[in-house]
């Protein structure tokens, strides 16, 4: 891959990571709710999970979805049924959890796992390994796209999350939390819209 298209191919990976979408959103309400600290499993599932899940297209699912379409669609139900339950537990929320008993981010193997049915990554990844991979250095390609995104991914999850926790001590007010936080279910709710059309 010549350097310019791999720079072009980085601009991507930022731009596609960094853009609103179902992770950007919860990791922006989780620093909100648990501040960047407790944030961080989440933001590491995420990275880890997306990482995994590169590879797993670029090496092989990918032509399986391919070759059965039916299965793309269900992995667009569980993803969207998944974000839409998030919502609604964003939306019902209306305190900082440390007043709420059992409040908890999300943990590192559930934003793992979540990468998995997350409609965007799977829209991103296929995309970059059509526009991207060489089919006559498929496997080097791969990795060099996987490089990418692993340069975007965390500098993007970080900041989404930082964002949130900048906000925290703004939103400690109970009726500012709870349109703050009716605001990013609607938010997380529209971005399933690229999934359905």
């Amino acid at each position: 891959m010549a350097l310019e298209t791999f720079l072009t191919l980085i601009a991507f990976a930022f731009v596609a990571s960094g853009t609103p979408g179902p992770n950007t959103m919860m990791l922006f309400t989780s620093g909100v709710n648990f501040g960047f600290r407790n944030t961080v499993p989440h933001m590491a599932g995420i990275g880890i999970g997306f990482l995994a899940l590169l590879l797993g297209v670029g090496f092989g699912l990918g032509t399986l979805l391919t070759a059965f379409p039916s299965l793309y669609l269900v992995l667009k139900i569980v993803g969207g049924g998944y974000l839409v339950y998030i919502a609604w537990r964003i939306a019902i929320s209306n305190t900082l959890p440390e007043a709420k008993a059992g409040a908890r981010p999300m943990t590192f193997l559930e934003a793992a796992a979540f990468q998995w049915v997350n409609p965007k990554a799977w829209v991103m990844l296929v995309t970059a390994m059509g526009i991207y991979t060489d089919p006559a250095h498929y496997a080097d390609t791969v990795l060099l796209i996987f490089l990418a995104f692993a340069l975007a991914t965390i500098p993007c999850v970080a900041a989404w999350a930082g964002f949130g926790s900048v906000l925290r001590s703004w939103l400690a007010d109970p009726l500012r939390l709870k349109w703050f936080n009716i605001t990013m279910a609607v938010l997380l709710i529209l971005s399933l819209w690229p999934m359905l059309r």
